[in-house]
């Protein structure tokens, strides 16, 4: 998908905005797990999240290519339109930014922080998509769609920092919603030239990706009620499939329950938050764990963005309810 000069090229971009993310071996994880675990830190990123390193790069590429456009207008759950109102306030742009009913609170008081004016419309993500395309073209705004070859070339800088001092590990675990972040991880796998196998992580409840990579082709589902929001798509991405459906490994189901779990283990072992599509990659791992023993695997901790109320109720035992 990219050349090793244009995942360069992007790193320099991102790094000239914000340092590389941390990606540390824990031993606490390994002790539980069987196995050693790198875990890269997008939490630790400067909004919380890896979708920021997309912003990074496609409003760079916006501003070069369509110079007159007085700004943007998007869809999210939360992270991309922290990115995206980040990047365009900065460079001078409007950043239109719709979601659904019930979105999280923070997330929705973060993006506005951030510049965003936004929009509740539609009862899930791929409604609140739908009307911003239609707001576009009378808005005279510049659509950004949750998939584009920029974002992932941006997004994918996280993959070639890690892949690049790591080369060796064996697996990698990456949640997947649209699919920027998977095909993230397979596009600097590719570029890196390196042996590690990508595995997709989707809520049983939102598995639009992996029904697609099996049929191998677009198969929609009726809903995506998850409190791993990151991850509660209905609608998959054609190009994202073209790229994860023979790129991954496999792609692997966990449940509320070990996702809830999972962000237990990243604040009791290692005291970090993730919010839920931030801890699925781990939740599978610890499914997959005797499979994995004795190997040398990553998750990545794609997001920290977990409201108040939903992490008291998980470290309570439960789960949020949606």
């Amino acid at each position: 998908m990219f050349s090793l000069e244009e995942l360069e090229a992007a790193a320099t971009l991102v790094t000239s905005q914000m340092a590389p993310t941390p990606q540390y071996a824990w031993p606490q994880l390994e002790a539980r797990l069987g196995c050693k675990v790198w875990v890269k830190h997008e939490n630790h990123g400067p909004t919380g999240a890896f979708k920021v390193r997309g912003g990074i790069t496609f409003i760079d590429w916006l501003r070069r290519t369509h110079p007159d456009s007085p700004g943007i207008i998007t869809a999210t759950r939360g992270n991309h339109g922290q990115s995206q109102a980040r990047a365009a306030t900065a460079a001078g742009l409007r950043a239109v930014v719709y979601v659904p009913e019930g979105n999280s609170v923070e997330k929705n008081a973060a993006m506005q922080a951030f510049g965003a004016e936004l929009v509740v419309h539609g009862a899930d993500f791929d409604e609140a998509r739908e009307e911003a395309f239609r707001v576009a073209e009378a808005e005279g705004l510049f659509i950004v769609p949750p998939f584009h070859r920029e974002l992932v070339r941006g997004v994918a800088t996280y993959a070639y920092e890690l892949l690049r001092e790591q080369p060796q590990i064996d697996t990698l675990y990456v949640p997947i919603g649209c699919g920027s972040g998977i095909c993230g991880c397979i596009a600097a796998r590719d570029a890196l030239g390196v042996d590690t196998k990508i595995v997709g992580v989707v809520s049983e409840h939102a598995q639009t990706a992996k029904l697609s990579a099996e049929a191998g082709r677009l198969v929609e589902t009726n809903s995506a009620k998850t409190f791993a929001d990151g991850m509660a798509v209905r609608v998959p991405v054609q190009d994202a499939l073209d790229i994860y459906g023979p790129g991954a490994e496999r792609i692997v189901t966990v449940s509320e329950a070990t996702v809830a779990e999972a962000i237990r283990v990243y604040y009791r072992d290692i005291h970090n938050l993730a919010e839920g599509a931030g801890a699925a990659p781990l939740a599978a791992l610890m499914q997959e764990a005797e499979a994995m023993r004795g190997r040398e695997v990553a998750v990545i901790l794609c997001g920290g963005n977990i409201d108040t109320d939903w992490f008291l109720t998980v470290m309570k035992g439960g789960f949020p309810q949606v």
